[in-house]
């Protein structure tokens, strides 16, 4: 198969199936300046933002780890166990960091535009727990007028008091991590949920009063194929969810060994996992889905289609959102925090975490301070991520390696220029990480060897 340009798709696949950042963030993780990052210069960064914006709110992101098997696909940070004492002692220090966000921003109820519980699992914690948790948050805080709450549920273990409790405190959306419905693709991940889980699940959200329902599905996942992601994409489409999130594998075992519990012969690869997106894609758009941004699709009428039409879809460590606060607070283990100006990451242990804040620590274990160059480019990316174009007036550096990859693409047909506009093509957009890449100076700019990212395809 030839693109418009001539090139054949397979030349363009291999190509570009490189590791790759899914730039939630710029710079992304692994290129933070830690030794010009201070938990002091952080403080400062948290609070000049907040009074800068203080009347838009807080975007707030809570870390619950804890789950109580290993799904060996997972690249999130999760501590296993079925000893749910462990429940009480994580909300308390989860409120303790809490409070010392409070303190940096000098307000006694700072206002919360949006909260997100991810995980791990957030409902391996009992109603009664997460009722503390998110009453013990806001009992120090207002709510913005039009504030989201939203959670990520496990279809095998949400009961209906967990829908129940989590509406009554103010939560009307949740994602359901579906991955897949293949018995065979289920038992090689180690993720155990059937269709009647998951729409017992939807039965109740809907009948509560929940207004929007995200499928999380994964392509490239060990033994798929055209046959079981068409399956799992026709089941979905019958449950009729909001939004679907539609993402590629990442296969990163030197990250998380857990990976290793099968090999990449398992794994569909290049043109193969590209063609189950294609797939998958293909069945979510005919089903009245809109693209937007990268992975994501919606009904015509959800919010964050909207966002997307209106050019204010945003991107940060939880995914795509339909909004901007340039303050984002990251509770709990390994959660990031960003000030726009600035990251911080906490520690990654469940004990550390709890010892630093103990203490009287922040449990923030690195971080990075953007300079000049990093903003300019940080804008670019982002509005490649969630726009499709970024414009090159907008503090353009004119790096002649960045307009060399840009003259290559075009000539590949995966972007065009317009005046002053770089946009993403129609076949561009299956190569989006590849093309802000070309924007990436602290990447270009790496001499490390190791393979830090997933592929991109």
């Amino acid at each position: 198969m030839k693109t418009n340009s001539g090139i054949a798709l397979q030349e363009l696949v291999r190509k570009y199936n490189v590791a790759a950042p899914r730039y939630t963030s710029y710079p992304t993780v692994p290129f933070w300046d830690n030794e010009q990052f201070s938990v002091q210069g952080w403080k400062q960064s948290v609070y000049h933002t907040y009074q800068k914006s203080k009347d838009s709110g807080i975007s707030l992101y809570i870390h619950l780890p804890f789950c109580e098997s290993l799904c060996t696909y997972c690249g999130c940070n999760t501590r296993i166990t079925k000893n749910h004492k462990v429940e009480l002692p994580y909300i308390d220090s989860l409120l303790k960091e809490w409070g010392m966000y409070t303190a940096i921003l000098k307000e006694g109820a700072p206002l919360i535009s949006e909260i997100h519980l991810g995980g791990g699992t957030p409902t391996f914690f009992a109603p009664e727990h997460l009722t503390k948790l998110i009453k013990g948050i806001l009992a120090h805080a207002q709510i913005a007028d039009d504030a989201s709450f939203s959670f990520e549920a496990h279809p095998g273990n949400t009961t209906y008091e967990h829908l129940d409790v989590l509406y009554q405190l103010g939560f009307r959306r949740l994602s359901l991590g579906i991955q897949d419905f293949d018995p065979l693709v289920q038992f090689t991940i180690n993720r155990r949920q059937d269709v009647a889980d998951v729409r017992r699940v939807m039965q109740e959200a809907r009948s509560i009063g929940y207004t929007s329902i995200n499928f999380d599905l994964i392509y490239g996942l060990p033994k798929q194929n055209l046959k079981t992601i068409t399956e799992t994409i026709n089941e979905s489409l019958i449950l009729n969810p909001d939004r679907i999130s539609f993402y590629s594998y990442a296969h990163v075992p030197w990250i998380k060994p857990g990976q290793r519990h099968y090999t990449e012969l398992d794994l569909p690869q290049g043109e193969e996992k590209l063609a189950l997106y294609t797939r998958g894609k293909k069945l979510i758009q005919e089903a009245g889905y809109l693209d937007v941004g990268m992975d994501h699709f919606a009904k015509p009428d959800d919010e964050l289609f909207i966002a997307f039409q209106e050019k204010r879809l945003h991107r940060n460590f939880m995914g795509y959102a339909d909004r901007y606060r340039p303050l984002l607070i990251g509770l709990g283990v390994s959660s990031i925090s960003d000030s726009w100006n600035g990251f911080a990451q906490n520690v990654k242990r469940v004990e550390e975490y709890q010892q630093m804040l103990d203490q009287g620590q922040l449990p923030v274990v690195k971080g990075h301070l953007l300079d000049a160059e990093d903003v300019i480019i940080r804008r670019h990316i982002l509005d490649l991520m969630c726009k499709g174009e970024t414009k090159l007036t907008n503090g353009f550096l004119g790096n002649e390696t960045i307009l060399e990859k840009l003259q290559e693409m075009i000539d590949e047909g995966v972007v065009r220029i317009e005046v002053d506009q770089v946009i993403i093509t129609s076949l561009g957009k299956s190569f989006l990480r590849n093309v802000c890449m070309a924007f990436d100076l602290r990447l270009q700019k790496s001499k490390s060897e190791m393979q830090l990212f997933s592929q991109a395809i």
